[in-house]
């Protein structure tokens, strides 16, 4: 069964169509990756399942129980959790104080111990006294997963998590995503413009142009796809 999917969601800003009739499905312990040229609209499907954007028509369902209704609030409680292309972090606060405040957000409350737990997975080496401000973009990309990973969240929505790292730092986050999943079962849906990532770690890739839906298919083949090629890629 598909722990996330959504169908035949509809999305219109401004009087744009930005979304039309899109449907995917990720399941338990897998990365799907989703692709495609800027304003495709990745981003504005991430703000549909997160509920900041209510669609135009379709539906959300995660883990069997629709989120149409409900706030952001209430699907994270469900199991939802998201990260952005930029990683802001509480720059006046310490990592300590952050962990504090992510096991205090709302109950039950949760013990230092998750939180230490947290970021081994993430392999987040950093004193926990020092200042957020003084993380570099991959360590806050760290700290923002470990929050996200103390609830055991059923599905993490990744915008671009690669952006502004380096190829070694890539080569970390691919392993750690690969941890994530396989140790925790848990589904992750990647908006990613470095491809060899998406290619590396995907077990599915959708691929959107113009908001709508033009292939989906496993990682190895998708990139080979005519149609693919000629949005992505213009060739």
């Amino acid at each position: 069964m598909s722990i996330l999917s959504c169908d035949n969601i509809s999305l219109i800003l401004g009087g744009r169509d930005i979304l039309k009739n899109v449907s995917f499905k990720a399941e338990n312990a897998e990365v799907l990756g989703l692709v495609g040229p800027n304003g495709a609209g990745k981003t504005s499907l991430f703000e549909v399942l997160c509920g900041n954007y209510p669609p135009h028509s379709g539906s959300v369902v995660l883990d069997g129980q629709s989120l149409n209704s409900k706030s952001f609030h209430e699907r994270v409680k469900l199991g939802l959790a998201r990260t952005y292309q930029s990683p802001v972090v509480p720059d006046s606060l310490s990592l300590e104080d952050i962990f504090l405040a992510a096991r205090k957000a709302y109950k039950p409350h949760l013990s230092r111990h998750t939180a230490e737990w947290a970021t081994s997975m993430v392999n987040l080496e950093v004193n926990w006294k020092t200042p957020a401000s003084s993380l570099d973009t991959f360590n806050r990309r760290k700290l923002l997963m470990a929050c996200l990973l103390m609830r055991k969240p059923k599905v993490l929505l990744m915008d671009e998590p690669a952006s502004g790292l380096i190829n070694t730092e890539i080569d970390e986050l691919d392993l750690i995503l690969r941890k994530i999943v396989d140790e925790l079962g848990i589904a992750i849906v990647l908006i990613e413009h470095r491809l060899e990532l998406v290619s590396a770690i995907a077990n599915k890739v959708t691929v959107l142009d113009l908001g709508k839906i033009i292939a989906t298919d496993f990682s190895d083949r998708i990139f080979e796809n005519k149609v693919v090629k000629e949005a992505y890629f213009g060739t």
